[in-house]
């Protein structure tokens, strides 16, 4: 699938997300992988490799997300997620000390399936915050709308 996005789309990707994950705002720096191109709405479902469907992603956002462009909630409804392209993230999100919470039902569904809120991330997050690393001022413009 890689092969399908060229460098030049991958650096554009990379330079518009100024090298932070789009879904939980870790910037790559901070990191132990680079961060991934994802597919928004996956090429199985549809989705294309053109840059209003392709994001940059931590490898834990990414894993997570997987192909999925959704999930059912606990009412038994559907909800979409996050999409970085079309949403705003403070619309959808809002950072409370370390962690992550939803404001909307897409953020509900972004928040569950992503894990943003592990107790693994939300500590390394306090840690990146003790350290004044997170969140970056790219991070912040996207946390203020």
């Amino acid at each position: 699938m890689s092969s399908l996005i060229s460098d030049e789309l991958r650096f554009f990707v990379r330079s518009r997300a100024d090298r932070i994950c789009e879904y939980c705002l870790n910037h790559e720096g901070d990191c132990l992988f680079t961060l991934q191109i994802d597919h928004i709405i996956s090429l199985k479902h549809g989705g294309g490799a053109d840059s209003e469907n392709l994001a940059l992603a931590c490898i834990v956002c990414n894993r997570q997300k997987g192909s999925d462009v959704g999930t059912i909630l606990a009412d038994r409804s559907f909800s979409r997620f996050f999409n970085p392209r079309t949403d705003s993230w403070a619309v959808h999100f809002r950072l409370v000390g370390a962690t992550i919470q939803p404001i909307t039902v897409s953020g509900e569904a972004t928040v569950h399936i992503l894990r943003f809120n592990d107790s693994e991330r939300v500590v390394e997050r306090e840690e990146l915050i003790a350290q004044g690393r997170y969140p970056t001022a790219q991070a912040l413009a996207r946390i203020m709308g």
